[in-house]
C-alpha cells in the first residue's frame, strides 16, 4: 500500500530535492491558532509534517517542546481532539504527508485497534513513537503496518550496525536518523558526522533517511539536506511559536505568521541543498 509519504519521497526523488520536514505540537497553544499553523506550513513549503501528540512526560524533548505540550494539555487538548485536527486539515488538503509524532501511553489508553482505525480514516499517513523499541513491535508497529501506516523509526548516533537491522527491520516511509545523542534543541547537528552516519544507514536499507535535532537555521537545514533526504525542524518553530504568544501564553495576531515565515525561510535553506547522494 502505497501512502502519501512513499509518494511525497518519490516525487522529491524525481525532482532532485531533499524533504522539508516540519514538527509542530498539536493544540499549541490552542486548537484553533493550531489547526491555521498546520494549514500554514504546506503553503510556506513544508513537504512532510510531523503533529507532536500532547503528553505529560516526553522523556526525549527538550524544554520548548515540553513546554508546547503543556500549553496544549493546558488548551484541553486530547489524542482524539488531535485526530479531529487532522481531519479538519485534510478537508483542504489531501497530499501533504502527516505523520504523528509522540509517546504510546496515550494510543494505549485511546486503544490501539480503535486509534489506528481513527488515525487511518482522519488521513493520517505515519507514526513515530519514541518510546516503543522493535523488541515490542507487535504492541503497535506491526498492526498499524497492517492498517496501511507507515512506522517510522528513530535511529540515533549509537546505534551501531549490530541494532541497525533491528531498528530497520518493519520501519516504513523514512528513517527518521537523530543527529544528536540527547533531548531535542539541545545542540546543533554537525553535518560532515551526519554524512558518515547517513552513509551507514543506507548500506542497511532504501528508505529516505531524514535527520532532525540540532537544525535551527536555513543554513543549517541545507547542510544537512546535502548529507540527507530530509532535514526535520520542529524547536525553532515551536521557539518561534511561544514568541509570538502574550504574557498570558495567548496566541496574538502574530503567532501563524511567526511560525509561517520561519518556515518559509528554512524551506528555502532545504531548497537550496545541492542534490542530495543517493
Amino acid at each position: 500500500m502505497t501512502t502519501r509519504i512513499d509518494t511525497r519521497f518519490a516525487e522529491l526523488k524525481k525532482q532532485g530535492r531533499a524533504a522539508f520536514v516540519t514538527y509542530v505540537m498539536a493544540g499549541d497553544p490552542d486548537l484553533t491558532t493550531s489547526l491555521e499553523i498546520v494549514k500554514a506550513l504546506p503553503k510556506a513549503g513544508s513537504d512532510v509534517i510531523e503533529l507532536g501528540i500532547p503528553f505529560t512526560d516526553p522523556m526525549a524533548d527538550g524544554p520548548s517542546i515540553q513546554a508546547a505540550g503543556l500549553r496544549a494539555l493546558k488548551g484541553g487538548m486530547t489524542l482524539k481532539k488531535t485526530l479531529q485536527l487532522v481531519r479538519d486539515f485534510r478537508k483542504d488538503d489531501n497530499v501533504t504527508p502527516l505523520v504523528l509524532m509522540g509517546y504510546y501511553n496515550p494510543i494505549y489508553i485511546y486503544g490501539v485497534d480503535k486509534f489506528l482505525a481513527d488515525a487511518r480514516t482522519s488521513g493520517v499517513d505515519g507514526l513515530i513513537i519514541v518510546d516503543l523499541p522493535p523488541e515490542e513491535d507487535d504492541e503497535l508497529c506491526i498492526p498499524a503496518l497492517k492498517a496501511g501506516l507507515n512506522f517510522i523509526r528513530l535511529a540515533t548516533p549509537t546505534t551501531d550496525d549490530k541494532r541497525l537491522p533491528a531498528v530497520l527491520t518493519n520501519t516504513s516511509g523514512f528513517v527518521y536518523y537523530v543527529s544528536i545523542a540527547g533531548i531535542t534543541g539541545a545542540a546543533a547537528a554537525d553535518a560532515n558526522a551526519v554524512g558518515e552516519a547517513v552513509a551507514r544507514i543506507k548500506r542497511h536499507t532504501k528508505l529516505p533517511i531524514c535527520v532532525g535535532f540540532g537544525i535551527r537555521t536555513p543554513e543549517a537545514a541545507r547542510a544537512i539536506a546535502e548529507k540527507a533526504n530530509g532535514s526535520v525542524v520542529g524547536t525553532a518553530l515551536v521557539d518561534a511559536l511561544k514568541n509570538s504568544l502574550d504574557a498570558e501564553g495567548r496566541a496574538t495576531a502574530k503567532t501563524v505568521n511567526a511560525v509561517a515565515e520561519l518556515t518559509a525561510a528554512l524551506a528555502q535553506g532545504v531548497r537550496g541543498a545541492k542534490q542530495a547522494s543517493e
